[in-house]
């Protein structure tokens, strides 16, 4: 079991979270060596995984997608032992986590499958939420390293569970997004300023903290990545396959699903998911609105 080491932290996948998760480590003077598939000019940058495994005992993962993430813990393989700790952020399907789990595993080190909430800001600022699927004594023993750079860290049962709540929990943020979306087209071509709908919300039970977020920006349209539109339908994307697995019919995520795709094929992919109210803000209407 990974012996406790959290002075050499490696970070693998420099994107917008990733990036700011090292930078805050080393702000709290870990040694943090990084890798990315995309060179950047960082402090300690190794030239692959492998050195990675070689200099750090507990390794965090924040690359994009299943296919990448087997690629890089393969690439680990040789260098891993059981002083090490890799910890998976990367929000994947429920099987490739599994499998990155028992590759680690087999080399007699440990692993927590770790997705977090929060985008860009809450990186930056150390305020991301960890969702925790893993052994809680190699949590405990982990815990002082993952607090640095997040608000709370919750326990949620084994490997597998922390993906699994984390898709879930896309799916009702992609789903609101949508129907924000809507919402501001109707009250806009009737009239109605933006503005005034984000008023009305903030008094309403169906207000949260991802509205007051996101209808801002869209009233500004303001579609800067914090969590792009490709990664959001690849989460999608991977619900879908959970819910077929069960049999579980899911028309609004399945809809949804849809309305992302168009906007990636339109060239939307790289921004924000929010961008998924461009189309209706661009709309010509009945002489109201945008």
């Amino acid at each position: 079991m990974f012996s406790g080491r959290l002075e050499k932290v490696g970070v693998i996948g420099l994107g917008i979270v990733g990036s700011r998760v090292a930078e805050n480590l080393r702000k709290a003077q870990k040694h943090v060596y990084v890798w990315s598939r995309r060179p950047k000019p960082e402090p300690n940058y190794m030239g692959s995984p492998a050195e990675i495994a070689a200099n750090a005992d507990a390794i965090q993962i924040f690359v994009t997608n299943g296919e990448a993430l087997i690629q890089v813990i393969e690439a680990m393989e040789a260098n891993l032992n059981r002083g090490h700790l890799v910890i998976n952020h990367a929000t994947v399907d429920l099987a490739t986590t599994k499998k990155a789990a028992q590759i680690v595993q087999a080399h007699g080190a440990s692993f927590l499958d770790c997705p977090f909430t929060g985008s860009k800001m809450a990186a930056e600022n150390g305020q991301l939420v960890y969702y925790v699927g893993g052994e809680l004594a190699v949590l405990d023993k982990v815990r002082p390293l993952l607090a640095l750079t997040s608000k709370h860290i919750l326990h949620v049962g084994g490997i597998g569970d922390a993906t699994v709540l984390k898709i879930t929990t896309n799916m009702i943020s992609g789903a609101t997004v949508q129907i924000l979306s809507e919402a501001l087209a109707v009250t806009e071509a009737h009239g109605v300023a933006g503005e005034k709908l984000l008023e009305a919300l903030g008094h309403n039970a169906c207000c949260s903290d991802l509205i007051r977020m996101k209808l801002p920006s869209i009233l500004q349209d303001n579609y800067e990545p914090h969590f792009s539109l490709k990664n959001m339908f690849k989460d999608a994307q991977i619900a879908l396959s959970l819910a077929n697995a069960k049999k579980i019919e899911t028309p609004a995520l399945s809809t949804t699903a849809s309305i992302m795709f168009k906007a990636i094929q339109q060239g939307h992919g790289d921004q924000d998911y929010s961008v998924l109210a461009a189309n209706y803000r661009k709309q010509p209407n009945d002489g109201h609105g945008s």
